[in-house]
């Protein structure tokens, strides 16, 4: 077994992390930490080291948090690893994104499909009436228009639901990005296999065959029916904004490679990437960066 101090530590992190799942608000910024001690752990010790160093953590957190604890603690184990023996492959950046990513999303949905099967917990039965409750209680106080009805409330709960999918979608990923550029820094400094980067801001670029997907998801979406609830209209609805989202990105990346090509402080692009990342349609940037060979215009000589 490794027994230097470094697996010492992250064990003990691992275990601080475990316990401060049960305090409010702190509970928010654990779960962007939780996954970073496994997977150092994994990419770090042999599995039968990483095992010896794990039961500790858990049996104290079952004692100390209780089962719930541990219920949210193996949620998120089980990425861990997956990402630990990735960064030990020295896989690329972009497979252990897509992979942890796909895991991460897959676990969300079997969470949703095991407390509905088991414990009769609705993820779209408790929405749609938080969602009612919350609107009949603006109502009572008046702040709805007199034109606003029953029929308004269904298309906006049918329309949150319809979004559950790319809400997903965009957790996994979000979550997946800032687990791994926090996993880079930790190994380094535990002395772990490197972690493969991303590439760089200014290089990021898109398969053009996107732009044409999203051309038609749009065109669709606009002569669909808004309230549609069949496979084909919810894959629409979701469809569009996680393009956009993804086109976002490129416009950001776009920026970096402008920054770049005309010698702007590093700041700018970051200042220029926020309201593109807040107002979905700054991202028609990134669909022309990716259609068009617009960077041309830009580059040096």
């Amino acid at each position: 077994m490794k027994t230097g101090l470094k697996p010492v530590l992250w064990s003990c992190a691992a275990l601080l992390l475990l316990l401060s799942l049960v305090l409010p608000l702190l509970n928010v910024i654990t779960m962007l930490l939780l996954m970073v001690p496994y997977v150092v752990l994994y990419a770090t010790l042999p599995p039968k080291s990483f095992v010896l160093h794990l039961l500790p953590v858990w049996v104290i957190a079952y004692f100390v948090g209780g089962p719930a604890t541990l219920i949210i603690g193996l949620f998120f184990l089980i990425p861990s690893i997956v990402m630990g023996y990735l960064y030990a492959k020295q896989a690329p950046a972009s497979k252990v994104i897509r992979t942890v990513g796909v895991v991460f999303l897959a676990q969300l949905m079997l969470e949703l499909l095991v407390f509905e099967m088991f414990l009769d917990i609705s993820l779209i039965r408790e929405l749609s009436a938080m969602v009612r409750a919350s609107i009949d209680n603006m109502e009572a106080q008046g702040l709805l228009t007199q034109e606003w009805n029953a029929e308004f409330t269904d298309t906006v709960i049918r329309t949150m639901i319809n979004s559950i999918p790319v809400t997903f979608i965009m957790i996994a990923f979000g979550y997946t990005v800032i687990t791994q550029y926090l996993v880079r820094k930790a190994l380094k400094w535990s002395g772990g296999p490197e972690a493969p980067r991303f590439a760089r801001a200014r290089d990021w670029r898109l398969p053009r065959i996107l732009v044409l997907i999203y051309l038609i998801a749009y065109v669709i979406e606009l002569f669909s029916t808004p309230t549609g609830d069949s496979f084909f209209a919810v894959a629409v609805m979701n469809l569009v904004p996680l393009l956009s989202f993804v086109f976002a990105f490129q416009a950001v990346g776009f920026f970096f490679f402008l920054a770049h090509q005309r010698g702007w402080n590093k700041a700018v692009p970051v200042i220029l990437a926020i309201p593109v990342l807040i107002f979905p349609p700054l991202s028609l940037i990134g669909v022309l960066d990716t259609a068009f060979p617009i960077r041309k215009s830009f580059t040096k000589p």
